[in-house]
C-alpha cells in the first residue's frame, strides 16, 4: 500500500488530519475543563456566600438553635456533601453532621494549611485558594469551599455575645459539594468529543480520498493505461480525453515522442479541462 501512489498520498494526509483533529480536541477539552472548574468554584462560592448572610443574623441574635436548623437543612439538600462552621481554635460548632459537633479541625489538613502554613493565619484569601478538591474513602469527588466569618460592628458591639474589634476572624465556614454531577458531564463530554472527532476524521478522510481519486488517481489510471496500449503498424491511439492540465501535456508529449515527426494529436494540449 505504501509503494503506491494512492498509499503514499492518503497515508501522510490522513496521519496530518488525525492529529490535527485529536491536538485540537485535546486543547478544547481541557479548556471546557478549566472554564467548568472555575464555573463549579464561583457556585461553591455563592452558595457559602449565601449561607453566610442567611446565619448572620442568627450570629448576631446567638440563636444558636436557628443556625444549627439552617446548617442542618443545607446539609440536607442534594449535592451537599458537608457544611461546617468551626470556631477560630479549630472546633466545629455547627455541623449538618450531628457526629462532628465538638470535633478538632487539623490545622495541617488540605482546607486549613493554606491559612496556617505561616505564624499567623491569613484572613484574606481568594476565590480561588478558598476552594479545595479531594477524593472521599467511596471515590467520590468532593468541592469544598472554606468562606471566613469576618468580625464587623455589629459582631464586637453585641451585647449577648461580645467579639474584640481587634479580632478580624471569628469563625470559618466549610462547605463541600459532591463532584459527580461535574465528573457525570466530563465523561459525557468526553465521549460526545470522541464521536465528533471520530466523524470528523472519517468524514474528513472520505472526502479527500473521493477529491483525490477523481482529481488524480483516475486521471493517472487513464494515462498510464495510454501509455501501456500497444502501438500497430505506427497507429499511435490518440491521448485520452479531459485529462488534467499537466497529465495532457505529459500524454501529448509521449504522442509526439512515439510519432517521431513532429505531428501533433487532434486536440491541443492547451485546450485540456
Amino acid at each position: 500500500m505504501f509503494a503506491t501512489l494512492a498509499g503514499k498520498a492518503l497515508v501522510p494526509v490522513g496521519l496530518a488530519v488525525t492529529g490535527f483533529m485529536v491536538v485540537c480536541c485535546l486543547v478544547l477539552y481541557s479548556v471546557i475543563r478549566e472554564d467548568l472548574h472555575r464555573s463549579e468554584i464561583v457556585n461553591a462560592t455563592n452558595l457559602a456566600d449565601t449561607i453566610l448572610k442567611s446565619t448572620r443574623y442568627a450570629m448576631h441574635k446567638s440563636d444558636r438553635e436557628t443556625l444549627a436548623t439552617i446548617i442542618r437543612n443545607v446539609g440536607e439538600q442534594r449535592g451537599v456533601d458537608h457544611v461546617r462552621i468551626f470556631n477560630k481554635k479549630g472546633t466545629v460548632t455547627f455541623s449538618a453532621r450531628a457526629g462532628e459537633i465538638n470535633s478538632q479541625v487539623d490545622k495541617n489538613a488540605e482546607g486549613c494549611i493554606v491559612c496556617h502554613r505561616g505564624a499567623a493565619p491569613v484572613t484574606n484569601l481568594g476565590t480561588m485558594q478558598q476552594a479545595r478538591t479531594f477524593k472521599k474513602a467511596d471515590g467520590m469527588g468532593v468541592m469544598a469551599i472554606t468562606a471566613p466569618i469576618y468580625n464587623d460592628p455589629n459582631c464586637s458591639s453585641a451585647a449577648c455575645h461580645v467579639h474584640r474589634s481587634e479580632q478580624k476572624i471569628l469563625g470559618t465556614l466549610d462547605i463541600g459539594l459532591s463532584r459527580a454531577e461535574h465528573d457525570r458531564s466530563l465523561t459525557a463530554l468526553g465521549i460526545q468529543m470522541t464521536i465528533f472527532t471520530l466523524m470528523s476524521l472519517i468524514l474528513t478522510i472520505g472526502g479527500v480520498a473521493a477529491l483525490l481519486r477523481r482529481n488524480v488517481f483516475l486521471p493517472i489510471q487513464r494515462l498510464r493505461q495510454y501509455v501501456e496500449l500497444p502501438v500497430h503498424n505506427n497507429d499511435l491511439p490518440v491521448p485520452p480525453p479531459h485529462l488534467p492540465h499537466d497529465l495532457d501535456i505529459i500524454a501529448a508529449r509521449y504522442y509526439d515522442a512515439q510519432k517521431g515527426d513532429g505531428a501533433r494529436p487532434h486536440r491541443k494540449a492547451e485546450d485540456s479541462v
